[in-house]
């Protein structure tokens, strides 16, 4: 299992920088995620021209020996603009068209996999018509990322329509291919128990990881209560195939913008690490 981290971690810094303290930091890999109206590098700009900023962002991988850990789509800053279950055929329409073109993005990256947001619910909206209508426009994305050799992943989390395992569990049953990028914080914070989670594991492509507990989506190393060791023994015992991602942000939302990035991403990395360490030591 390689570790990675993401370009998100410093979005005060110069993408390019970014991406040197990623490697200062030792890491093998990065998420890049590209997010509407915030990230350094901006999906908004770069549908522009998607050929040219293909070769600006590899060659700044190249430059520095940073793998592609993984391709990080978030459309805009809110959940609806662009939501993949919007009840407007219309909107879903434009939301699928930015998508094909960060596809297309990802695809020249030489990323293995691609990971987006599920949708989110409008309204008062039953549940399950919401997963539904998520379901239907995932399962066109799953066979157009199919196409173009990517796996494609969606990410559980707060103010989406699958903000708890079950219906995680629901979305993944109703779409045949989808896969997770699992991020347990999202369900710490609301209390739900890690057990909870761990069936999930089975579906993920991609994980992030980052210190939470109840009431907190992002938390520092002495309040984290999520049991990551554990989490990697579990993979290792289910065969997960992907990469070990810390996944501190810094924005402000649930209080993600209160913690010393550089600090906690060091620490979970060096969790991480002694903890692969001892189960190669053991398997030896």
């Amino acid at each position: 299992m390689k570790l990675a981290t993401g370009d998100f971690s410093w979005p005060l810094l110069a993408h390019e920088k970014a991406l040197d303290l990623a490697r200062l930091l030792d890491f093998e890999g990065v998420d890049v995620c590209l997010a509407g109206n915030r990230s350094q590098v901006k999906p908004e700009d770069v549908r522009d021209d998607v050929r040219y900023w293909a070769g600006v962002l590899g060659e700044r991988l190249r430059a520095r020996d940073l793998e592609l850990a993984d391709f990080f789509f978030l459309p805009w800053t809110d959940f609806e603009t662009y939501a993949p279950n919007h009840p407007d055929a219309a909107e879903r329409e434009r939301s699928r068209a930015f998508f094909v073109q960060m596809l297309e993005l990802a695809s020249l990256l030489g990323a293995s996999g691609m990971t987006i947001l599920p949708g989110t619910r409008f309204g008062d909206e039953d549940h399950d018509a919401s997963i539904r209508r998520s379901a239907e426009e995932l399962k066109a994305r799953v066979e157009l990322a199919r196409a173009q050799g990517l796996r494609l992943s969606v990410e559980g989390h707060v103010g989406s329509n699958v903000d708890v395992p079950e219906k995680v569990a629901r979305l993944l049953e109703l779409t045949p291919g989808l896969e997770l990028t699992l991020d347990y914080g999202h369900f710490v914070y609301q209390g739900i128990a890690q057990e909870e989670v761990e069936p999930l594991i089975a579906h993920a492509r991609h994980f992030h990881c980052r210190g939470a507990c109840p009431g907190k989506l992002q938390a520092v190393y002495e309040e984290n209560t999520i049991d990551f060791p554990r989490i990697i023994r579990k993979m290792r015992e289910t065969g997960y195939d992907g990469w070990w991602g810390i996944e501190y942000v810094w924005v402000d939302w649930e209080g993600c913008n209160r913690t010393e990035n550089t600090c906690e991403t060091i620490r979970f990395r060096d969790l991480a690490r002694a903890t692969l360490a001892e189960l190669e030591a053991a398997a030896a």
